[in-house]
């Protein structure tokens, strides 16, 4: 199995158990991305509790001395514990980026990528997040991109699906339709 397997497994269960329990599963998150930054802030604490030649027991007994003092919802500590128990503290940061993803499906929120020629004012990011909200029937979260190359128009990436409504795709579409015509 995967690391990215592995870990999208771990954090289904932690969400189903969050919302089973109807925990804060955003609170869930802070505190899962908590202790992931104590992975990035304190380099040492990360080659310890990741270095396979560490016994387990002692990584256990770290991660418990962590979580007592960090103090996270129960749910969370047991996770961490089992993470060490098992040797697999290494799956964090893509347990942390899994439960992300499943956190925002499951409050309805998807992440929308838009390009455009030149930088979109406030107002207008703003009427391309609602007509986007329109369109998928979720909340959308809008991350904006300048792309001079596409001259005009939008292109909007959520998830897998891409919205192309740029001046560049429309005469190459132009082009194409002239040229097939003119055979």
């Amino acid at each position: 199995m995967t690391n990215r397997t592995a870990a999208n497994r771990y954090a289904r269960a932690l969400l189903d158990v969050a919302i089973k329990e109807q925990a804060d599963v955003q609170a869930i998150e802070r505190q899962l991305a908590d202790f992931a930054r104590l992975f990035a802030d304190h380099s040492a604490l990360e080659k310890v509790l990741l270095n396979p030649a560490i016994p387990v027991q002692r990584k256990r007994a770290a991660v418990d001395e962590l979580t007592g003092r960090m103090k996270p919802a129960p749910m969370v500590a047991k996770l961490l514990e089992l993470l060490a128990g098992r040797d697999r503290l290494v799956l964090l940061p893509e347990l942390l980026s899994a439960y992300r993803e499943r956190l925002l499906d499951h409050l309805k929120i998807v992440r929308a990528e838009v390009t455009t020629a030149v930088k979109l004012p406030a107002d207008r990011a703003k009427a391309v997040e609602q007509s986007l909200t329109k369109m998928t029937g979720r909340t959308v979260t809008l991350e904006t991109h300048v792309d001079p190359s596409i001259i005009g128009g939008v292109v909007a990436r959520i998830g897998s699906t891409v919205y192309d409504g740029s001046v560049t795709t429309q005469l190459r579409k132009m082009k194409e339709r002239l040229v097939a015509s003119s055979q």
